[in-house]
């Protein structure tokens, strides 16, 4: 669909009513009109079919096997056991494929046909959650870090970005009157839109909260970063503000890149609502609405400056940025197992393979989460799930009396992966890709258990056992699973051919650079092989792998997150 006719789209919605419940009650086909196939992710869901049967189906003469996908918003990932076991309920009754936890701390649910969407709608705002602009053109679902052991500064971090999404939220009653038969007032499509304007925002926007020594959200990669900036006894101070990060690109189109955010200078707490508003309606005036591929924050920062993009945000916001405070990461990946925190309680973080919780080739985790969340919901109602933003789950704020009942229930369905996994293992993402998603051009998901593997031996091969890669697997170049930060990187070029990408760092401060282009698997292994060879023998103490490449040389990319650093061609 052309940046012309989305346009036109949202102008056009009646505030993101289009023609969703015509298209919601045609019962001659599974999928909507096409206008509202553009709507319908303002409202938490994408339509989707299914590519492993297309072409069979073409032939057969039958129509794509349309489903939808239905995505929360839940800022920070938060949820409490209750909510938990509504969730469950809901993907056992309405949807395929289980839970899935996104790298934006989200549930997913994937295969909701047409005529289940309104009741799987209505069964999670009963528990509620909401899915309000979860997706679209609009803030998508805030991350918080799942820091588990700074619980205090947690706590408030998570209380300003709770606050901040609300703020954000679109101001129209169309999703309330669509999926929960809310009543329709006489100046329904007309309401004030302060924030968005007419047509919304030129693309879609993403905000994270990073809380110091984990930079588990991936601060530089989002549109609007927060790091939080602790006081000498604990307690927020204020926050660093990054603007212009953004993973997206399109490949042999140099005209697109991913960018890692700017440092622009820190604001105290109060201040956050404000300078988030600024730059969103700063983004929603400047942004590129003519060509959809530039239509990113990262090129409205690029193109205009950022000296001007702060001075705006400042004059918009009524806030002076002052000096930043400076921090430091130690890790952004997950704290896996057991973790104390402040107030004596525990918290638990459990891997998840690619965010996928299911009861399927011999696994029990959805049912091993289920009697997790019963438990906790009869005995200890503090307690909450925190998804993390790396697709792992965290059972937080446990009290002590129940850790032991919690970790049986672990040992017994078998949800103690980490304590067995590699590191390697541990710390891989991979984005959902085939069978459902549109843009997807190779496997991701499906083929990362079958990649580690592969990766795990060449590593033994080189007595390099245990060494902690950063890996990631998107399956085309938009970047849902942050693959341009990653040590190194498959990005999906064709069905089992992939664009290889090495030398980011383990801290989300460096973005990798095109290695290999267009290769299958062997390829990669063997591209791979003479390079983990010199690793093993010439690293130096305490030495990542995406730091030994571009400090001999192996590679060559960026070192500085706190300026703009256009990639290679994708090509």
């Amino acid at each position: 669909m052309s940046a012309h006719s989305v346009e036109d789209i949202k102008r056009g919605s009646g505030r993101l009513r289009g023609t969703l419940e015509a298209s919601l009650a045609d019962r001659v086909t599974g999928a909507l009109a096409d206008a509202d196939q553009t709507l319908i992710k303002y409202h938490g869901s994408y339509q989707q079919d299914d590519r492993d049967v297309r072409d069979e189906r073409r032939r057969q003469k039958l129509e794509p096997d349309y489903s939808f996908m239905i995505r929360t918003r839940t800022p920070g990932g938060v949820v409490s056991p209750a909510q938990w076991l509504k969730l469950d309920a809901i993907a056992t009754t309405f949807a395929e494929r289980g839970l899935r936890i996104t790298t934006r701390q989200a549930f997913q649910f994937h295969g909701v046909i047409k005529r289940a969407l309104k009741p799987t709608m209505q069964a999670i705002n009963a528990a509620l959650i909401d899915t309000l602009a979860a997706c679209g053109d609009v803030n998508r679902n805030i991350a918080v870090s799942a820091n588990p052991q700074l619980s205090h500064l947690h706590g408030a971090v998570y209380a300003q970005a709770a606050a901040l999404s609300r703020h954000l939220l679109p101001n129209t009653r169309a999703y309330y009157e669509i999926w929960l038969d809310e009543e329709k007032v006489v100046d329904s499509g007309a309401e004030d839109e302060p924030i968005y304007g007419d047509a919304y925002l030129p693309r879609k926007f993403k905000i994270g909260f990073a809380i110091p020594p984990d930079n588990d959200v991936d601060v530089f990669a989002q549109d609007l970063g927060f790091v939080a900036i602790a006081d000498a006894h604990g307690a927020l101070a204020g926050y660093d503000v990054t603007v212009g990060g953004g993973m997206g690109a399109t490949h042999g189109d140099p005209e697109t890149y991913p960018r890692i955010g700017d440092v622009v200078g820190f604001i105290t707490p109060e201040h956050v609502v404000a300078v988030a508003e600024a730059v969103v309606t700063t983004q929603r005036d400047w942004g590129n609405r003519a060509v959809r591929k530039r239509a990113r924050l990262k090129y409205t920062i690029d193109d205009r400056g950022l000296d001007a993009f702060k001075a705006e945000v400042e004059r918009r916001s009524g806030v002076r940025f002052a000096a930043p405070r400076g921090f430091a990461f130690a890790s952004n990946g997950d704290r896996f197992g057991w973790r104390e925190g402040h107030d004596g309680r525990w918290h638990l973080t459990l891997r998840i393979v690619a965010g996928r919780i299911w009861d399927r080739d011999g696994l029990r985790h959805l049912s091993g989460l289920r009697a997790v969340a019963t438990h906790l919901h009869d005995v200890d109602p503090d307690a909450e799930f925190r998804l993390t933003a790396n697709q792992n789950l965290t059972i937080a704020n446990i009290a002590s009396a129940q850790r032991d009942a919690i970790e049986r229930l672990i040992v017994e369905y078998g949800l103690d992966t980490h304590a067995h996994a590699t590191a390697l293992k541990r710390n891989a993402l991979a984005c959902v890709a085939l069978p459902t998603c549109g843009l997807a051009m190779a496997e991701a998901e499906r083929y990362l258990p079958a990649f580690v593997d592969r990766f795990d031996a060449a590593l033994t091969k080189h007595g390099l056992q245990g060494a902690d890669i950063h890996l990631r697997i998107s399956g085309c170049p938009n970047g849902c699973s942050r693959p341009y930060l990653a040590e190194v990187a498959l990005v999906g070029k064709a069905p089992g051919r992939y664009n290889l990408m090495l030398g980011g760092d383990h801290l989300g401060r460096r973005l990798n650079a095109l290695y290999r282009e267009n290769i299958d698997e062997t390829a990669i292994l063997d591209a791979l092989d003479p390079l983990l060879a010199r690793y093993a023998a010439e690293r130096v103490p305490d030495e990542r792998f995406g730091d030994f490449l571009v400090a001999r040389g192996l590679v060559r990319t960026a070192t500085d997150a706190a300026r703009v650093i256009p990639m290679e061609s994708l090509s």
